[in-house]
């Protein structure tokens, strides 16, 4: 069974960094493309970034760009979100997901396996 685990969420000050990981298993487990949506309070869950298993192409929310980074991590079948200059409005829980075929990426419907999220907060 497909299983998606996040780490790296926690409390950081505006302007500053965190670091999410996404782990996935089994480790035979071949995705087509890894997104990370977030869902703030009261809010829908949304797109944020996504990347194919090739690592070719990447995909990022407006909002995102030129801060966020989404990346291969070093251990297998991982997936990482390296977050820079976090503004409050980034504030949210995090969610990584796993699509099964070519899908589209952030399309939340086309994602077929969900973490159970890590929350960020960014204080002002």
């Amino acid at each position: 069974q497909v299983q998606l685990v996040e780490s790296g969420g926690g409390l950081v000050q505006a302007g500053g960094s965190l670091r999410l990981s996404c782990a996935a298993s089994p480790l035979t487990f071949r995705w087509y493309v890894m997104g990370w949506f977030r869902q703030a309070p009261g809010k829908e869950r949304e797109f944020v970034a996504a990347s194919t298993w090739s690592a070719l192409n990447t995909y990022y929310t407006a909002s995102v760009k030129g801060r966020f980074t989404i990346s291969r991590g070093s251990a297998r079948n991982t997936v990482n979100l390296q977050m820079n200059n976090l503004q409050p409005e980034d504030t949210a829980v995090y969610y990584c997901a796993a699509q099964n075929h070519d899908g589209i990426y952030d399309s939340r419907e086309d994602y077929n396996y969900w973490g159970q999220g890590t929350q960020v907060i960014v204080s002002s």
